[in-house]
Formats: structure tokens, sequence, C-alpha cells
């Protein structure tokens, strides 16, 4: 090649190259166009999204009930955002989650696909709180509340059984002779314990090593797949199969299989069909009785999936809401003493509690619902999916959308609440003493995807946290700094950073 040519064919080359980068370029972004246009008229206001990532830069995704509190101020009660190529809804305040959840339930009452559980639910099957909306669905929730209630839930075998725990939980705080400690794992364990009578017919002792690595993980998978790698991978699914920490979450969830796996095997060496003794049981008669229906959801691998979300949704969040209740009270001795003072008055210090003197202990019943609100148990709730075409609050929402329930601007909203960021049980007491709640309180949801696991939390929550304090007087170990409730480690629940305590008996 002449030198006088080789100008010219570099030239030719970079040229061609910038062509090529250019159609590329072209190409890409009006994929992304195409992707994450808004498909109807009248959808919900939001800030403009970068190419391809969309908003997934202006959400904190370590605290993302923050980010979307702020938005809420800004855009109004029905806020559009875009996580990669996913068009996502977020709906704020009472009224709109009211619309949206209870007034028109079945058409919010469907679920996206989450990444990170694709590879968990090829192995364990839909279960029940990430099925999607439809007969296996309905089918799987109607046999689970109707076998939890022959085993015992909203009746008074359970409250015994809950009762009887509480004993053994209070015996492990009084081990630690009023020394310092952390609570989380002694709780975790005694909550556990209720779900595990019910479904594995049998409960754990609290030093049992395999069983506190079980919930070890559990709570740590919460913590991941809630949190930051988890909602990146769910937004950029292409992310997962690169190396990094978000790897964690599928190596929890084999672990946690195979947990669950070990307990089934041993059942079908002992069980009987007509005499079920757990859920466990109850599931592997009905799925005999319906082996030769094509279209059912009793299935082998849907056993283990039916099996941990009801563990999941039986323990994790109440075991939460009880940290934080200790944690409150620990830092308002003062209302500590309140709570003592009616726990006399009403149980006595012999008595054990029940459930049904909870009518005449209003106050106490006033602070373990301003726990919830305050420690703001599930921020987020789990995202649902739009069933069909739909409206909310004048804006339309199509088919396919994912959208987030922000409760946290329920349990904050200065229009219900007097003094939404303080702990104060005047909240759900009437001006006379009695005890009152307000419509906005919806912890638990609401309409179609309800928390399961709601009625047991709530007994569980009253008979445990009252048989603690009528046992004990908790408060800050010496010469340590006091914790700060206003910060907590986000997942799928919102839980208080790790902190010790001092059980002293009464």
């Amino acid at each position: 090649m002449e030198l006088s040519a080789f100008p010219r064919f570099l030239f030719t080359v970079f040229d061609r190259f910038t062509v090529l980068a250019l159609f590329f370029t072209v190409f890409a972004l009006a994929l992304d166009f195409m992707k994450r246009r808004k498909k109807c008229q009248n959808y919900p206001p939001g800030p403009w999204g970068l190419p391809f990532v969309g908003n997934i830069l202006q959400v904190d995704l370590s605290n993302p009930h923050l980010s979307f509190t702020k938005l809420w101020k800004k855009y109004g009660n029905v806020v559009s955002l875009q996580f990669g190529w996913r068009n996502t809804v977020i709906l704020n305040g009472f009224e709109t989650l009211k619309e949206a959840l209870v007034k028109k339930s079945e058409d919010f009452a469907d679920r996206p696909d989450f990444q990170i559980y694709q590879h968990l639910l090829k192995l364990v099957g839909e279960g029940i709180v990430f099925a999607k909306y439809g007969h296996w669905w309905r089918e799987q929730r109607r046999f689970s509340l109707t076998t939890l209630r022959n085993f015992g839930l909203g009746k008074k075998s359970l409250d015994l059984r809950i009762i009887k725990e509480a004993g053994f939980l209070n015996k492990e705080l009084e081990s630690a002779k009023g020394l310092p400690f952390d609570p989380h794992f002694k709780i975790n364990n005694a909550t556990s314990n209720i779900i595990c009578s019910i479904v594995f017919g049998e409960r754990f002792e609290y030093r049992d090593e395999k069983f506190l690595e079980f919930l070890h993980i559990v709570g740590e998978s919460f913590v991941l797949e809630g949190g930051f790698w988890g909602q990146l991978v769910n937004s950029f699914p292409c992310i997962r199969h690169l190396p990094g920490p978000h790897n964690k979450i599928f190596k929890n969830q084999h672990l946690i299989i195979r947990f669950i796996q070990e307990i089934i095997v041993e059942h079908k060496k002992s069980w009987n069909p007509d005499e079920p003794r757990d859920f466990i049981d109850a599931f592997l008669a009905e799925q005999g009785k319906v082996k030769d229906n094509p279209r059912t959801s009793f299935l082998e691998s849907n056993l283990l999936g039916v099996v941990i979300d009801l563990f999941s949704a039986g323990s994790e969040t109440t075991s939460t809401t009880l940290r934080w209740s200790l944690l409150f009270m620990m830092l308002h001795p003062d209302l500590q003493s309140k709570v003592h003072e009616e726990i006399d008055r009403v149980v006595g210090k012999e008595r054990k509690p029940a459930l049904e003197d909870r009518e005449e202990m209003p106050y106490t019943n006033a602070v373990i619902h301003e726990t919830q609100r305050l420690g703001n148990i599930a921020p987020i709730s789990l995202p649902h999916q739009t069933f069909r075409d739909t409206e909310v609050m004048g804006y339309t929402i199509p088919k396919g959308t994912m959208v987030i329930p922000n409760l946290t601007s329920t349990m904050f909203d200065e229009k219900v609440w007097s003094t939404p960021h303080q702990f104060n049980p005047g909240h759900f007491l009437s001006a006379e003493g009695r005890f009152e709640k307000p419509e906005a309180f919806i912890p638990f949801s609401a309409g179609h995807r309800v928390c399961l696991g709601e009625q047991l939390a709530k007994t569980e929550l009253f008979l445990f946290f009252t048989s603690m304090l009528q046992h004990f007087t908790f408060h800050l170990p010496e010469n340590e700094l006091k914790p700060k409730y206003t910060e907590a480690k986000y997942g799928i629940t919102l839980r208080p950073l790790p902190y010790r305590l001092c059980a002293k008996l009464r």
C-alpha cells in the first residue's frame, strides 16, 4: 500500500466504525424508547428517567420507602417510575390504597415476576405469596386458611400453645440473669416455634444449633432479597449471572429448601392420611385425593413453596415487631411503667395472660399497635401487579404494571397521626382512654393479598408481649449508648439495628 493511500484507508475504516457505532446507538436508544414509552393516556406523573436504567438512580435502594415518600410529596398520591424497563406505579396515602387494594382489589391482585425468585419457583412451585392471581393461588390460599384453622388458628388451643411458648421464652430471658444480651434469636425462636408446631408438628429448643442456623439464613434472606442487591437483580436480570454479593441470595434459597425437604421426608415415613398431625400431613392427604386432577396445585414441589411462605409469613414479621416493642419500652420507661400497671391490675402477677384480657387492656393494646405503626415493619408491603387495565385516583394503569403500595405513607401521614414520628400510644386511644384503631392503620396491607398470617400475628403479639412485660422490666445496659429507633435495616421487613438490653425480674 502506498503511503499516500494509508491515510485514506484509516479514514475509511474509522468512518465505517463511526457509522456502525452511530447505527447501534440510535437502535439501542430507539429500543429503549419503545420499551419505556407510556402505553396509555392519563398515565400517572413521575420524574423523567434515564435511558436503560430509568429512575433507578433517583431511588435509594437501601431505603426505598423514604425515597417514595419524597416523591409522594412532589408528584402526588400516584407516582410513576421505571426500574430498567419495568413500568412501576407507587400508591401513596390511605385513600389511594383503599381505592386500589380494597375497592378494586381484584384489579391489583396479581404479582409481578421477580428475577430473584425465578430459579426458586422452578424448584418449589409458586406457593402462595408469589403465585400469580388465578386458580392456583385461590386453591392454595383457601386450603391454607382452612387447614390453619383446623390446627388451632382462632381457637383456644392455639392461644394455650402460644402462652406455653411464652413461658419457655421467659425462662430464656431469665437465664441472662439481668446481664446485657441481644434478644433477637430468643424472640425469633419463640415466634417461629408457633408456626412450626402448626406446619411441622414440632417445636425447636432455643439452643438447637441447626434450627438457629436456619433462622439466621431466613433472616439474612429477608435483608438481601428486599434490600439493595435483590432490587438491583430484579431491575436488571442480567446481573443474576454475574459474580457478586447477590449470589448469596440464591445460595440461601437452596439451604432453606434443603432444611424443609428433610422435614418433609421424615414426615412421609410416619404419616397417616386419615389422621393428619400438621399442615404437611394435611397437604399430603389432599394431594392423594386430587392426584388425577390435571389442574391441581397440590404438587410435590408446591408443598415446599407453601411451607416456606407460611413459615416466613408466620415468624419473621412477628419476631421483628416484638423486637421493636422491647426497644421502645427500653427507650420509654415511663410508658413501660403504664403497661406494667395495667397488666398488674387486669392479669395480676400470678395468672398467665389470656387473649380475652385484650379487651380490658386498652393501653397495652395501644402500645402494641403503636409499635407496629412506628416500627413500620413492612414499609412497602410486597409489590402487586395489575390484573387488568384499571384506574386509581383518576389515573389509568395498564395491565401488567408493577404496583408498590407505600404503606409508609399511611403510617406517617400527618393528617392522620398527631405526632407521626414519635412513639405515642395515644394515637390509638380515645379521650376516655378506650382503644380505637384509625382506618388508616393497615400494617398487614389490605384486599386480596392481605397478609395470610394476620390473625396469628395479632394473637402472638398480644400474648408474647404481655407475658414478657408481666415478668420483666427492660432497661438499657449501663455505659452503653442509647439505640436510635430512627435507624433501621431495610429488607422485606424493616428491622431495628442490633441492640442489647437487660431484663430484670419484677
